[in-house]
């Protein structure tokens, strides 16, 4: 009985040259298929579903493009991040509510024709400064930490000893072109000069001020004394993080920027001199609110991987904007547009001038600030009440109905999240002429 065949497993088409024929079309897709499992590949992917699920697509140069110019587009935008800061806030929520909800004011406790603010300067780790937080949480925008130089003032209601709003002030961003051509600054003067300026990163009113049109008379403390003499008395002698210099800084300028766009709030005040807030122009729309933390965590891991020197690159003084620096160098290194970091949305930016001569101050053409025409808080707040909130609680008097309890809502990442689950579809057919992410 002879031995059994050899049964072959190999396919027969398989001959010595159909494999050697082969071998360039197995090297590219090998080539091919080893990116998709590449970190590279995968953050990418994370990166673009991110912002298709924002609601964004690119124009022809690579831009982010919005789904439109309206406020509540730009509420939409932001409300994954809010909902991730809030659930991150829970436990202080929930452990700071009961204890400070009866500083927010009733509705019914509120009298326009007597609102009489007072400016608290507030230290780090007291219950103020949870109060501040706390009440920047109800904000449909996220607030800035700020950075270097800080001012954090609560506005509080004498009447009723009820919160009114925030104010926060900080250093402000060291390229910011439209505030540089108001001034008329090359690049040496700003680099001298900018420790005489602010920018208020934190601005505004809650319930129910802010529908008496509270925002703009908390706007309008900006340019008071009270402001002045606190930056005097903690900057006046500051000695600078970058340079190490002793400098006499004297607060002759605050900027701030509209978060949604085009701003009403600050349009239109004045005092009996001049406008408080004036408007100089748009940002251009870069920023990077649009990369949340936990987006941003995966990106500085990849970066320290690298070996890149942007991934622990954060204490102030290493340079301007380091998170946007940081995203620049990590979308190009995965290939994707950096131009991916203009969101489109441009904010209006105001300036108000605390010193009548700011401007000559800060080109160094004036040596002497003028304060000759500052007014003190109560004198600007009587010019605010008479021209704005007085007629407002006349025309809409819902302010009345208002509950403090009714803040709860805005403090509750799951009604958040609901909300930006009914915006997912608000545009399912993208935007005329742009492009997939």
């Amino acid at each position: 009985m002879g031995a059994a065949p050899i049964i072959s497993l190999w396919p027969a088409f398989l001959t010595p040259g159909t494999i050697r024929d082969m071998q360039p079309l197995l090297k590219k897709m090998t080539k091919k298929a080893i990116p998709l499992l590449s970190t590279e590949s995968q953050l990418k992917r994370r990166v673009r579903a991110h912002l298709k699920r924002l609601g964004f697509v690119r124009n022809e140069c690579g831009e982010l493009t919005p789904l439109d110019g309206s406020k509540e587009s730009i509420r939409a935008l932001h409300l994954p991040q809010r909902s991730a800061i809030l659930t991150k806030e829970k436990l202080f929520i929930k452990e700071n509510w009961s204890k400070l909800k009866q500083y927010f004011a009733n509705g019914s406790e509120v009298n326009p024709k007597f609102i009489f603010p007072r400016l608290e300067l507030i230290d780090a780790d007291t219950w103020q400064s949870r109060l501040f937080k706390l009440a920047s949480l109800t904000w449909s925008v996220p607030v800035s930490q700020g950075y270097g130089r800080r001012l954090r003032f609560l506005v509080w209601d004498d009447q009723n000893d009820r919160l009114i709003g925030l104010i926060a002030l900080g250093d402000p961003v060291f390229n910011l072109g439209v505030r540089d051509t108001y001034i008329g600054w090359n690049s040496n003067d700003r680099k001298k000069r900018l420790v005489n300026v602010l920018d208020a990163y934190v601005l505004g009113a809650v319930p129910p001020y802010n529908t008496l049109l509270g925002g703009k008379l908390v706007a309008a403390l900006i340019k008071t004394k009270e402001v002045r003499d606190v930056f005097r008395k903690k900057y006046g002698d500051y000695c600078g993080v970058i340079s190490g210099q002793k400098k006499s800084a004297r607060l002759v300028l605050v900027t701030t920027t509209s978060a949604l766009g085009r701003s009403s709030v600050y349009n239109r005040l004045r005092d009996n001199y001049s406008p408080i807030l004036r408007s100089i122009g748009y940002t251009e729309g870069w920023g990077h609110f649009h990369v949340p933390n936990e987006l941003f965590s995966q990106i500085r891991r990849y970066l320290t991987a690298q070996g890149h020197q942007y991934a622990k690159n954060y204490k102030f003084g290493d340079g301007p904007n380091w998170k946007l620096r940081a995203l620049r160098e990590a979308f190009t290194s995965i290939g994707l547009n950096p131009n991916l970091l203009k969101h489109g949305i441009s904010r209006e930016v105001f300036i108000c001038e605390i010193a009548s001569n700011a401007a000559s101050v800060l080109r160094g053409s004036a040596s002497t600030p003028r304060y000759n025409k500052l007014l003190t808080a109560s004198e600007i707040s009587e010019i605010i009440k008479d021209r704005w909130i007085v007629p407002r609680a006349m025309q809409r008097q819902e302010y009345l109905d208002w509950n403090r309890d009714t803040l709860t809502d805005s403090l509750d990442p799951r009604i958040n999240r609901q909300r930006n689950a009914s915006t997912k579809n608000l545009n399912p057919g993208g935007v005329d002429g742009a492009r997939k992410l």
